[in-house]
């Protein structure tokens, strides 16, 4: 945990500054980002629409889509496709879409063998792990761990190989050499689907994502459908929004866009499988339909004081940090009810997304939404007759003040007893004040 907490701070710490800066630059930064959550908004109305259009072009262009009600069906029509091609592995661009419905574990169950290629995500993979950061999925690890893990995991990993930075990726970029020249098929996802052109997008780092979409001779594309964009000239937009966002870039080292297939130019057969999975669930929440304007930045996690604290395996999903505490619960309803409470709802991730999900209002919009037990229900509704009448509360807060002067220990209240001590078993509650606003206020009147 102490290394976790070392890695976060820097880590995100340094994406924070360079984001600040390059987002500084730039004179329209709010305008744009009011342009892109309306952007997300007229999608969030036309979304089905949106998709038949793009299905229209992309099938004109030459691609094959389909379309995944779950996960089981697109995880199931990959496989299909990857047999059709006559192979038994695939490489990988680095996908969220693909970690959210498991694709490599439904893989390997049915004979088949997916393999990642983003160094991050090929460290976590190599380790049996998870990823525990949207941008940086292995951001848990350090560089000795990750030499070891090369040096137990990888098989052709040099036997003088050092915890160096450098010669980790030669490690990493020759091991992968042998995987793109070698690969019938390859799995993406997508940062951004048009349906204007039927063209779709990926922006990456490292170049592992261009080797996947351009060598081999069969292409699947996993694609959320709130990933949509109306017209090709949005991108304009998200361009400028998403590396300042992420990464903390003027432009990503590498943008791909494609349209089908052309014969002669990158993989002949080319496969798109939009993907609900829940997402029109979510689009039918008013509130809560926010949650599918993300980008996939991680400007959100660089910021929060909770997942700085606990990492991304404490949120038990693919999307971590707050906004898989809003989407994560929405996606799989009963499953993730616990998510929106892991916040202290200071709004900097607010302030900071790129196309302005208000994340608190959904935050406290779930919470509303959520189980409650009778205990709880009671004491809410108790504390809201009190509140509701000033000279009531007046006296609970004096009541309060003096009834608890048995168990303060150091500014502190530590042990209540019941019911309290359900509150104080996990959590300190400051002493009441000996002078409340109030009184201070009708003090000074004198």
């Amino acid at each position: 945990m102490p290394q976790l907490r070392a890695n976060l701070a820097h880590a995100t710490g340094t994406i924070r500054a360079k984001r600040a800066g390059v987002a500084g630059e730039l004179d329209d930064w709010e305008q744009l980002r009011d342009t892109a959550a309306a952007i997300k908004a007229d999608v969030q109305h036309r979304l089905p629409e949106l998709a038949v259009e793009f299905e229209r072009n992309a099938t004109a262009a030459g691609a094959t889509v389909h379309w995944a009600r779950d996960a089981q069906e697109a995880n199931e029509i990959a496989a299909q496709i990857v047999r059709e091609a006559g192979a038994d592995e695939v490489v990988k661009v680095k996908s969220m879409a693909t970690q959210e419905i498991e694709l490599n574990e439904s893989l390997e169950a049915v004979g088949l063998k997916a393999f990642e290629t983003d160094l991050a995500e090929l460290i976590v993979q190599l380790a049996e792990d998870k990823p525990s950061h949207i941008l940086v999925p292995a951001i848990h690890y350090n560089r000795t761990e990750i030499r070891d893990i090369f040096n137990q995991k990888m098989g052709d990993a040099p036997t003088d190989l050092t915890d160096e930075p450098a010669a980790l990726a030669e490690a990493a970029r020759l091991h992968l050499r042998r995987r793109f020249l070698s690969a019938k098929v390859a799995v993406s996802g997508a940062n951004f689907a048009v349906a204007e052109t039927g063209s779709l997008v990926v922006v990456e780092s490292e170049g592992n994502g261009r080797m996947c979409l351009t060598m081999p001779e069969t292409l699947i594309s996993i694609v959320g459908i709130e990933k949509l964009l109306p017209r090709f000239g949005d991108l304009e937009v998200f361009m400028q929004l998403l590396p300042r966002s992420s990464t903390g870039e003027r432009m990503n080292p590498y943008t791909s866009v494609w349209t089908g297939s052309r014969e002669g130019d990158g993989p002949k057969d080319v496969h798109v499988i939009l993907l609900d999975n829940g997402r029109t669930g979510v689009l039918a929440d008013e509130v809560g339909r926010q949650a599918l304007s993300c980008i996939r930045c991680s400007a959100c996690l660089n910021v929060c004081p909770v997942y700085e604290r606990t990492g991304g395996h404490a949120y038990g999903h693919v999307y971590p940090g707050p906004i898989g505490a809003i989407l994560a619960p929405q996606l799989e309803p009963g499953r993730h009810d616990d998510l929106p409470y892991a916040s202290s709802l200071c709004g900097a991730c607010y302030e900071v997304c790129p196309v302005k999900i208000n994340i608190p209002e959904v935050l406290v919009h779930l919470r509303q939404q959520g189980p409650h037990n009778a205990g709880e229900k009671a004491a809410m509704g108790a504390a809201e007759a009190v509140m509701a009448r000033p000279k009531l509360w007046r006296t609970a807060l004096r009541v309060a003040r003096f009834g608890s002067m048995p168990w303060r220990r150091k500014g502190y209240l530590r042990r209540l007893p019941w019911p309290g001590s359900k509150w104080t078993v996990s959590r300190d509650l400051p002493v009441p004040p000996k002078e409340d606003f109030r009184d201070w206020w009708k003090g000074r009147q004198r």
